[in-house]
């Protein structure tokens, strides 16, 4: 995984936020002028494979969603996005969060 290798440090990645649970970095591939990618340290596959078991790192998430968006420069606003399965847009099979930002967004989901 595309992403493992990430946390591992095998592939090098612009780091935003770093912790115990998780890794964010600034994407390769940037759909708004801030686009920074948040995922679990722990291999989930994608939100089907939340459980009670592990959703307590997906809440840590979005306690720190906050914090790495005004660390950003997006007190104007910002989106969240996880795509879920192929069909969604989902290219790489570990859970993550897109925040995008740093302009005003398309109203449109689709």
């Amino acid at each position: 995984c595309i992403f493992c290798k990430i946390i591992k440090g095998e592939i090098p990645s612009k780091k935003a936020y770093e912790d115990d649970t998780v890794v964010a970095f600034f994407d390769i591939q940037p759909q708004a002028p801030v686009h920074i990618v948040v995922i679990p340290k722990e291999h989930i596959e994608n939100m089907n494979g939340i459980t009670a078991d592990n959703s307590d790192v997906i809440a840590h998430i979005f306690e720190v969603i906050p914090q790495i968006a005004k660390e950003n420069n997006l007190a104007d606003g910002y989106r969240v996005v996880s795509n879920c399965g192929a069909n969604a847009g989902q290219t790489v099979f570990h859970l993550h969060f897109h925040i995008l930002g740093g302009e005003k967004l398309n109203t449109t989901m689709a």
